[in-house]
């Protein structure tokens, strides 16, 4: 489960910065960065490797 909470992680990451740089989604776009943010650090607070 740790690892799949990883993978939904760096795809919202890459989606952020896709959307970003490309499109103008609004506010959307940011709370998926700030989702991806969240489950990282729920990753670094739990001990498991973040890379």
């Amino acid at each position: 489960m740790g690892s799949l909470l990883y993978i939904i992680a760096v795809i919202l990451i890459i989606a952020w910065a896709l959307g970003f740089f490309a499109y103008s989604a609004g506010g959307l776009i940011h709370i998926l960065l700030v989702i991806a943010i969240v489950v990282i650090l729920l990753r670094v607070i739990r001990g498991n490797r973040v890379l």
